[in-house]
């Protein structure tokens, strides 16, 4: 590698949920689409795995890297992302805040840092813009020694999403001789439903998997008010939307699953964006159903570089292209970029209001929403249109 040096992204992403768990585009918005192509070419290299992935972490990893970037590394990074070339930091700083207001607190959790290699030298605008706009924490360690370094990260991780992600990187991934810089995002969630699932109403049920495979698993159970609709992708497949608000309903799950039983999740998944999602809510309506929702958790590890170098973000993976010269005078490139996430969504959450429970009385027997097939599940912040997390679920 002679005079290069690598720059080893981790990205890190976990959710934990103690539950069952066109105008402009918003910045949030913006971001989250570049982070939904990547889960759609993840999921469909994997079209029968359970996928879990954060959109918000993707575009917050490149959204650090940014003030660093140079000419066309920069140019191919804005791009992808959509954002404006003349200082997209204010609109980022306003959005963090919002993902991290009070209302959300219980709820919402980022934590952003930078760990430096001792000694070296990085250009203080940089460190200052991520920590204006991303509250970013800087720490310096000794990459020559892999494993002290690794599970200092490490460390960090598991601290700053609560235990759910006890490791993120391996000392086999850092350079002793060329690692300067390893940059980690964190999102860790905890959302209690609004209308809570009663442990006693869950019960071992039937889920229809991929080629025809059936699961018994825990399907829970609640006879309420949901947000409920209908909608078509362009080439005329229909599909079912479902609305679990959060407490405080600044954060929704949104569940997508095809009407007609032979019809795929991954014949829904390339149709969807932000502007999809925002046209759901136009669509759905207050109905009393009995909801049936597996209990489900799944963890996934992603590495985004092919992702990215798909989406046309090439030249920050390239030794001779890459172009960080506003971090560092000495020649950086990125050398690896993870992701990993985890869900687990159960019956907790707070009781549903009577207000909420008494909005409709229905005369004859509500109907059955039952979610036994595979499905995609959307967990979005509903004033920004940020999409924290979403996932396909092949197998509770």
């Amino acid at each position: 590698m002679g005079w290069w040096s690598s720059l080893s992204l981790g990205v890190l992403l976990a959710v934990c949920c103690w539950t069952a768990f066109a105008q402009r585009p918003s910045y949030g918005e913006r971001g989250s689409d570049l982070g939904i192509q990547v889960f759609q070419q993840v999921a469909r290299a994997q079209p029968q795995d359970n996928v879990v992935l954060s959109p918000h972490g993707v575009a917050s990893i490149l959204g650090m890297l940014l003030p660093g970037a140079h000419g066309e590394t920069r140019r191919q990074m804005l791009n992808g992302l959509r954002y404006k070339a003349n200082g997209p930091y204010k609109m980022l700083k306003k959005l963090h805040k919002s993902l991290t207001n009070r209302s959300n607190q219980d709820l919402v959790t980022i934590a952003n840092a930078v760990f430096v290699q001792q000694g070296f030298n990085i250009k203080e605008p940089f460190m200052s813009t991520n920590k204006d706009n991303f509250q970013c924490e800087s720490t310096n360690l000794d990459f020559g020694n892999t494993h002290a370094a690794a599970e200092s990260v490490n460390s960090w991780v598991k601290n700053r999403t609560k235990g759910m992600i006890t490791s993120l990187i391996k000392p086999e991934m850092l350079d002793p001789a060329f690692t300067r810089m390893v940059v980690v995002n964190s999102i860790y969630f905890k959302g209690l439903w609004k209308s809570r699932f009663q442990p006693e109403n869950t019960k071992i049920r039937n889920f229809h998997g991929p080629n025809g495979v059936i699961h018994k698993v825990p399907m829970m159970s609640q006879l309420s008010v949901f947000n409920i609709g209908q909608a078509v992708t362009p080439q005329g497949l229909k599909y079912k939307v479902i609305e679990l608000p959060y407490h405080g309903n600044s954060i929704s799950m949104l569940i997508a699953l095809p009407v007609e039983d032979d019809v795929s999740i991954s014949a829904i998944i390339p149709h969807v964006s932000t502007g999809t999602v925002q046209s759901w809510t136009k669509l759905l309506h207050p109905r009393k159903v009995r909801l049936l929702l597996p209990r489900f958790s799944a963890e996934a590890e992603v590495d985004l570089k092919d992702p990215l170098l798909a989406l046309g973000i090439k030249d920050m993976f390239s030794q001779g292209k890459a172009d960080f010269r506003h971090i560092s005078q000495e020649p950086l490139h990125v050398s690896k970029t993870l992701q990993k996430a985890k869900i687990e969504v159960n019956e907790d959450g707070t009781k549903a209001s009577a207000a909420t429970t008494a909005i409709l009385l229905a005369r004859s027997s509500p109907p059955w929403v039952t979610v036994d097939r595979p499905f995609l599940f959307v967990i979005r912040h509903n004033s920004t249109g940020t999409i924290l997390f979403m996932g396909q679920i092949n197998k509770p």
